[in-house]
C-alpha cells in the first residue's frame, strides 16, 4: 500500500462514513491551529472505531479512506496503517462480491465434519458471497458456525449456524448468573428490574464503597477469565489509587476457541452487565467504563448498546447514577479480531488507537493501565458474579461451591453433544456430572479427551472424568478450569488434527512483538505438520523423536521467556497430548531431557 496519503481524497461514501463517527471537519484554519496540538492527540483513541466505520461502509479500507482518517485524527499515516494491518476482520483491499461469510475453522466447527463442509459449500455457491476462513467466531454450541457481512448505511451480519439453543437449564432454581437468559426479554429494562435487576446497586449505595470492596474480597470472587486473580484485591488496588481518573474495562474479547459463556450473558442479559460495571465503577472511583468487545458479536454489540442508552436515559447511567452523586457512563468499544487483544494491557493500546500488542509489567494496571491511569479490568463473567455478592452478602455466596472455589462456573460444552451450550454449575461439579448435564455424547460413543480451558488449555484423557472442577483440583491435575471451555472429542476425533489446528491458531494469533512467541509458534506448527506427514505415510526429514524432542525444547522457551500468557501457554495443549494421549505414538522424552 502506498503510505503517501496526505493530499488523497476519499470517496463520497467513505468521507460520510468517517465524519458520521467523528463529526464534521473543521475548517482548514482550525485544523491547522489544531496539527500537533491536544485536541487531536486526545483523539486517537477513536482510530479503531474510524476503520471500523470505513469497513463496514464500504468494505475495506482504501488508502484514500486511511489517509483521510489518519488526517483527521492527526496520526501518522505508517502508524494508522500499522493499527490496520494489526486486525484480522478489516480488509486492506476490496472483496470480489457483495457478501463476505467468515466461516470458523476452529476445533468445534471442525468436529462438525460433512455439516462443517456443507455450509462451506452452500455459501460459496452464491456469486455474491466471498467465503474466507475465520477463527472461533464464538458459536460452538451452534457448529458449523458462519458469519456473513454485508458493508452499507447500515451494514448488514447474518449468521448461519445450527438453530439457536435456549439455556437447557432454564427453569433451575440453582441458576445464578444464567437465570434471566431466555426468560427474560433482553432488550426491555422494565422487565429486567421486575426480576431483581438493580437490587444490588441500590444496597451497593447504600452501604457505601468501602463495604462493597469488602462483600466482593470476602466472597472469594477471583477472574473467571483464566488467570483466577483474586477481584477484591484488584479492586482495593485501584480504589487505592491517588492518581485520576480511574478507568474500568469489562473484557468481553471473548476469543479462547471453544469460549462462548460471555456472549450468552451479554446477548442474553446485557443490563446485568451494565448495573454489574456501574456497582465496580462506584466501588473503584472509576467514573468511566468501556466495554472491549470481540468484533464478531454483532447481536451483543447491538444489545449492549440498547442496554446503555436505556439505562442512561432512566437515570442509571450519567452524571448523577439513580441521584445518588455517582458520576458513571459507559462506552462499547469494538476489537477487530485479534485474540492477543485478550490480554489486560493489549487491550490498552488497542483502545487508544495503537496496535494491540502487551505491555511489559510492571508496571501493573491497577497503577499505570488505560490512558496512562489506574485501571480496573474484569470480564463479563466476573463482573456479573458481582451482583449476587453484593445483593445478597459474601457469606450466602460462599454457600455455594468449595471453600477455595466458591460460588458458580459457567461452561461452554461442545463437540459431538446431545445438548451442548453454556451451563452454570457450582465449582466441585465433576466433568462427567457436567457432560450428564448435556446429556453426553451423542449416540453413546465413548469420550476420548477432552479440551479443557481452550486453546491455553490442556486435554485429558477419559480416565479423567470423575475430577472436580475447581481451580484447586484442576491445578493439582496438572490442567485448568481456564474460561470454562469443554470441547469434548469422541472415538472417531482425530486429535492430531486437532492439536494442529490449536497451533496454527497460535501461530495466526501472536502479536509478534517477542521473539520467544514469534519463532516459536511458528517453529511448534512446522514440527507439528511434519508429524501428521509422518503418520500419513509421508517420506518427510527428520525423525518423530528428534520432533518431539524440539517441541518439548521450543515449548519450554515459549512458556519461560514470552512477555504475555500467549506465548507462555500456546505449548500446554501440545503438552498434554503427547504426555497424555500419546497421540504420536511413542513420545517419552528423550534420555537426559524433563
Amino acid at each position: 500500500m502506498d503510505l503517501k496519503l496526505t493530499s488523497i481524497e476519499p470517496s463520497p461514501a467513505e468521507r460520510a462514513a468517517v465524519d458520521g463517527l467523528l463529526g464534521p471537519p473543521a475548517g482548514a484554519a482550525a485544523l491547522r491551529a489544531e496539527r500537533g496540538g491536544s485536541v487531536l492527540r486526545a483523539q486517537r483513541h477513536r482510530l479503531l472505531p474510524a476503520l471500523w466505520a470505513l469497513v463496514e461502509r464500504v468494505g475495506h479500507i482504501s488508502p484514500e479512506g486511511l489517509g483521510y482518517v489518519a488526517r483527521r485524527l492527526g496520526v501518522p499515516p505508517a502508524e494508522a496503517y500499522g493499527v490496520a494491518s494489526f486486525y484480522a476482520v478489516l480488509p486492506l483491499a476490496p472483496m470480489p462480491t457483495a457478501h463476505v461469510a467468515h466461516v470458523c475453522v476452529d476445533l468445534s466447527c471442525r468436529l462438525a465434519g460433512e455439516r462443517s463442509a456443507e455450509l462451506r459449500a452452500r455459501l460459496a455457491a452464491d456469486p455474491d458471497t466471498t467465503v474466507v476462513d475465520s477463527p472461533c467466531l464464538g458459536l460452538c454450541e451452534r457448529a458449523p458456525a458462519a458469519l456473513v457481512s454485508t458493508p452499507g448505511a447500515p451494514p448488514q451480519h447474518r449468521l448461519e449456524a445450527a438453530p439457536r439453543r435456549e439455556v437447557a437449564q432454564r427453569g433451575d432454581a440453582s441458576l445464578v448468573l444464567l437465570r434471566r437468559v431466555d426468560v427474560v426479554d433482553p432488550t426491555d429494562l422494565d422487565a429486567y428490574r421486575a426480576h431483581g435487576g438493580y437490587a444490588a446497586l441500590r444496597r451497593a449505595f447504600d452501604i457505601g464503597p468501602t463495604e462493597v470492596l469488602r462483600e466482593v474480597l470476602d466472597a472469594g470472587l477471583v477472574g473467571r477469565g483464566g488467570a483466577a486473580f483474586p477481584t477484591g484485591r484488584k479492586w482495593q488496588a485501584v480504589a487505592a489509587q491517588p492518581a485520576r481518573p480511574h478507568h474500568l474495562v469489562c473484557n468481553a474479547d471473548e476469543s479462547e476457541p471453544g469460549t462462548f459463556k460471555d456472549r450468552v450473558l451479554m446477548e442474553g442479559d446485557p443490563f446485568a452487565v451494565v448495573e454489574a460495571m456501574t456497582i465496580a465503577g462506584f466501588a473503584t472511583g472509576c467514573e468511566h467504563g468501556w466495554i472491549y468487545l470481540r468484533g464478531e458479536y454483532p447481536l451483543a454489540a447491538r444489545r449492549l448498546q440498547d442496554a446503555i442508552d436505556a439505562a442512561r436515559a432512566k437515570g442509571l447511567l450519567g452524571a448523577d447514577v439513580m441521584g445518588r452523586g455517582l458520576s458513571f457512563d459507559i462506552e462499547v468499544f469494538r476489537g477487530a479480531g485479534a485474540y492477543i487483544c485478550g490480554e489486560e494491557t493489549a487491550i490498552f493500546n488497542s483502545i487508544e488507537g495503537y496496535r494491540g500488542e502487551p505491555r511489559s509489567k510492571p508496571p501493573f494496571p491497577v497503577e499505570v493501565g488505560l490512558f496512562g491511569r489506574p485501571t480496573v479490568v474484569n470480564n463479563v463473567e466476573t463482573l456479573v458474579n458481582v451482583l449476587p455478592i453484593v445483593q445478597f452478602g459474601a457469606a450466602a455466596y460462599r454457600r455455594v461451591g468449595t471453600e477455595s472455589s466458591p460460588g458458580t462456573k459457567l461452561f461452554c460444552l461442545s463437540g459431538p453433544l446431545v445438548r451442548p451450550g453454556t451451563y452454570e454449575v457450582p465449582f466441585g461439579t465433576t466433568l462427567r456430572e457436567l457432560l450428564a448435564l448435556a446429556g453426553g455424547v451423542v449416540d453413546g460413543r465413548p469420550v476420548r479427551a477432552v479440551l479443557l480451558g481452550g486453546a491455553a488449555g490442556s486435554f485429558v484423557g477419559p480416565d479423567r472424568l470423575d475430577l472436580p472442577l475447581t481451580f484447586e483440583d484442576t491445578r493439582a491435575a496438572g490442567t485448568t478450569v481456564g474460561s470454562g471451555v469443554v470441547i469434548v472429542f469422541d472415538d472417531r476425533a482425530d486429535l492430531l488434527d486437532a492439536v494442529g489446528r490449536i497451533a496454527a491458531f497460535f501461530r495466526d494469533e501472536s502479536c509478534g512483538q517477542c521473539v520467544p512467541c514469534r519463532v516459536g509458534t511458528v517453529r511448534q506448527e512446522e514440527a507439528l505438520v511434519r508429524l501428521t506427514a509422518r503418520r500419513d505415510a509421508l517420506d518427510v526429514p527428520g525423525s518423530t523423536a528428534g520432533d518431539l524432542q524440539l517441541l518439548r525444547d521450543v515449548g519450554r522457551a515459549m512458556r519461560d521467556a514470552s512477555i504475555c500468557g500467549l506465548g507462555q501457554t500456546a505449548w500446554n495443549a501440545v503438552e498434554s497430548a503427547i504426555d497424555g494421549l500419546d497421540v504420536f505414538g511413542d513420545s517419552s522424552p528423550e534420555e537426559g531431557t524433563e
